[in-house]
């Protein structure tokens, strides 16, 4: 999102960066060279709510979850974060042009309604999982995922095997399922 925030800037438009931070440190030094050129980027820090949400000290980051089971409340706290993003919102002036968010951000469909802002939704998902994924759901769709042994991804240049076991939780759902939340993005 920072290169599309550079990107946008290169060509006149203020951007502001609405992020947690964590990201802001792990964004700083891409940041940092896209304002030295005179880019107008501006940041805002969101406090995450790790521990409001349940979350155990320190995972502010889904990578740093110590286990699947956090997963629902760690997007309970990136649902925790409209109320103040609204607020950020509602005292900009001027209103942003667009607002450009992580796929995984769904409130921001609501906030962008409310505030009669453009969306632009970020997918860091590479093109290769997207075609994966893609067949997968269409086996999935077809009842042709196997519940056991390896089996090849259609329509692919190599022959790839996967076991069901290995595959995203979207095919495997459980104890653990979160297809609320995935519906929801």
């Amino acid at each position: 999102m920072v290169d599309m925030a550079k990107l946008l800037a290169q060509r006149g438009v203020t951007v502001t960066l609405v992020i947690t931070p964590l990201n802001a440190i792990r964004f700083t030094a891409g940041i940092d060279r896209a304002i030295g050129p005179g880019f107008l980027i501006w940041v805002l820090e969101l406090q995450f709510p790790a521990k409001e949400a349940g979350l155990p000290e320190g995972c502010k980051s889904v990578n740093v979850l110590p286990a699947l089971a956090f997963r629902r409340n760690f997007f309970a706290a990136i649902d925790m974060l409209q109320d103040e993003a609204e607020n950020l919102l509602q005292e900009m002036k001027p209103k942003p042009s667009c607002i450009i968010c992580d796929k995984h951000i769904a409130w921001t469909a609501e906030t962008t309604d409310k505030f009669q802002i453009p969306r632009i939704i970020f997918d860091g998902m590479s093109c290769f999982t997207q075609l994966c994924m893609h067949n997968l759901n269409i086996m999935k769709d077809q009842k042709e995922i196997p519940k056991s042994g390896p089996f090849p991804i259609p329509d692919l240049p190599d022959r790839i095997e996967v076991t069901k076991a290995q595959l995203p939780g979207a095919f495997n759902s459980g104890t653990l399922c979160i297809q609320d939340i995935r519906d929801k993005i």
